[in-house]
């Protein structure tokens, strides 16, 4: 479905569903680089389980327009912009990797409006080593190449995948490969530099899940358990055999997780 957001166009996937105001809303926010579609087992299931699904594209990203938002807190205030667009109050957000950090920026800055919170593959703080950093912003395909295999856990070359059919590894390169050049650097440089962690983390009024997996090279579970016990109350979920690209790894984990906090 398109909105209008700021003048441009923004898109979110809604499940093929008509938005209801009186239904509870779900937010899906992906991760640098990615789009909508990073969530479409989990979105599709809650739009066709009673509540609004809206799986966004940031500005830059799939559908949406450009230009890429510069900073997490834009990313955030942005969110709400498009709750508006949709005519929606309140949701319950769930973000990936970057649109964790977001996620926790929406409860942060709009308490009165988030209801609750999930963060999938996060740590803080988000550092991006310099040759990453470097290998996007001169727009190389090494940067593409990093992102997908330290994306995903050792084992996902070896098969055994959970959507029978499914390269994981090209489907990641496909993503990226639409991109306009300049936004992977935006969204890893917006990660890197995003400081309001410390200071959101002990002030959020909602309840809180962490889901983390275990296998993870981007954003090591051990640095997403630090800063979950920085929470007060967050639930986490561990894993085991997942690495950073959760939503397809371990997709059927990753529902029930969801499934049980926003029951």
């Amino acid at each position: 479905m398109n909105f209008s957001v700021d003048g441009r166009q923004a898109f979110a996937y809604t499940a093929a569903h008509a938005l209801d105001p009186a239904k509870p809303t779900v937010v899906f926010a992906h991760g640098a680089g990615l789009d909508h579609s990073w969530f479409g087992l989990q979105s599709r299931y809650f739009g066709y389980h009673g509540r609004n699904a809206l799986a966004l594209d940031f500005p830059g990203h799939g559908r949406s327009e450009g230009p890429p938002l510069a900073k997490i807190q834009e990313m955030a205030d942005w969110v709400m912009r498009l709750l508006d667009a949709a005519k929606l109050g309140k949701a319950s957000v769930v973000g990936h990797s970057m649109g964790a950090l977001a996620a926790l920026e929406c409860a942060a800055r709009h308490p009165q409006r988030v209801e609750r919170i999930a963060l999938l593959g996060v740590a803080y703080p988000m550092k991006v080593s310099d040759a990453f950093l470097e290998a996007a912003r001169e727009n190389r395909q090494d940067a593409y190449d990093m992102e997908t295999l330290w994306g995903h856990a050792p084992q996902v070359p070896l098969g055994g995948n959970p959507n029978p059919g499914m390269w994981m590894y090209g489907d990641t390169l496909a993503r990226l490969a639409r991109l306009a050049p300049g936004v992977l650097y935006n969204d890893l440089k917006a990660c890197h530099e995003y400081a309001g962690g410390e200071a959101a983390a002990p002030g959020l009024q909602c309840p809180v899940l962490f889901v983390l997996g275990r296998r993870d090279q981007m954003t090591a579970a051990k640095s997403g358990l630090a800063f979950a016990h920085k929470v007060p109350g967050a639930q986490v979920v561990q894993i085991a055999p997942s690495g950073h690209s959760l939503m397809a790894e371990s997709p059927d984990a990753v529902l029930d997780a969801l499934a049980a906090f926003l029951a």
